[in-house]
């Protein structure tokens, strides 16, 4: 089992104290083997929602990869924050800085710089620059919509 926590400040008792929170509230890593009879035990566990996967036989897994790379994150015990999940090709808005309330797309990202293309519909141009990722925050695709919407009407 694997539960990664980071370290957040609480007040209890008028009193700031460091808390370890799950990093991913509401989920636990197992690695395990995974008959049906281990996927109902796990499944009538007091406090277990769901298991992730289709059926008992085919589960989600997540890459070693990125379970390596958290526990490489908790055993240096760097400062770590919750951040929205970005991904290329969304939109998203930027929150910090010069640019702060602009948005436009992601179209790639390094661990801390991206490059946000923001484009001029009516000229079928676009322009890019690098911004800084942690600035950064998705858009709801719905919101985006209403967004592109609301610029429209308005030209």
């Amino acid at each position: 089992m694997f539960l990664p926590t980071i370290r957040v400040w609480s007040r209890r008792a008028g009193k700031r104290r460091l808390i370890p929170l799950p990093m991913f509230p509401g989920y636990l890593f197992a690695h395990c083997t995974m008959d049906k009879g281990a996927y109902i035990e796990t499944l009538s566990t007091r406090g277990v929602v769901r298991i992730l996967g289709e059926r008992w036989d085919r589960l989600a897994t997540v890459a070693d990869a990125e379970i390596e790379a958290l526990q490489r994150l908790l055993e240096v015990d760097a400062p770590v924050l919750p951040h929205p999940y970005l991904h290329e090709g969304q939109r998203v808005r930027i929150t910090d800085g010069a640019f702060a309330g602009i948005e436009g797309l992601l179209v790639r990202s390094r661990p801390n710089r991206g490059l946000l293309v923001l484009s001029v519909e009516l000229l079928h141009q676009s322009v890019a620059v690098e911004v800084d990722c942690t600035a950064v925050t998705p858009i709801a695709p719905a919101a985006a919509a209403l967004a592109d919407r609301a610029r429209l009407l308005a030209s």
